[in-house]
């Protein structure tokens, strides 16, 4: 059974270390990603992607299998009860910097089939945007862009 990808590259007026903090830190990523990615970040630990509504509810757990802060993070990433014949997807944040621009490409990998590639790419799509607006003005979105029909 073949095995899906789906790469996303944008470039933020940011440094790698910010871009970073954005995606790793609890509070931070739940300003503009409707979730917390909680974890000590070392790699082998868990990482959870819990609800911004006290619930404590993780939507989307994995293992940090490396974190080269601030230019490489990679997670495995699933449903909670997830139980997949080809193990979780992974996902790849490679950051780099060039001048007063950090490229950010983030890749999702070991998806399933087409529909969930294709969902990774709307989800993606919608969360990246939001990162960029984050970063760049301060603010996220004025709507949550992954409700977006």
């Amino acid at each position: 059974m073949a095995a899906f990808t789906h790469r996303t590259i944008l470039y933020l007026r940011a440094t790698p270390e910010r871009v970073w903090h954005a995606l790793t830190n609890a509070d931070e990523s739940g300003l503009y990603w409707g979730h917390r990615n909680v974890s000590t970040w070392l790699p082998g630990a868990p990482w959870e992607h819990q609800r911004t509504d006290a619930s404590g509810t993780a939507d989307v757990i994995g293992t940090v299998e490396a974190a080269d802060r601030p230019h490489r993070l990679v997670t495995t990433w699933a449903g909670p009860q997830e139980q997949r014949p080809g193990g979780p997807s992974r996902v790849t944040f490679e950051i780099r910097s060039w001048q007063d621009l950090t490229r950010l490409t983030v890749t999702h990998e070991n998806l399933a089939d087409e529909a969930e590639r294709a969902d990774a790419e709307q989800g993606w799509a919608a969360v990246l945007s939001n990162l960029k607006t984050y970063l760049e003005t301060g603010h996220p979105l004025p709507q949550q862009p992954w409700l977006m029909p």
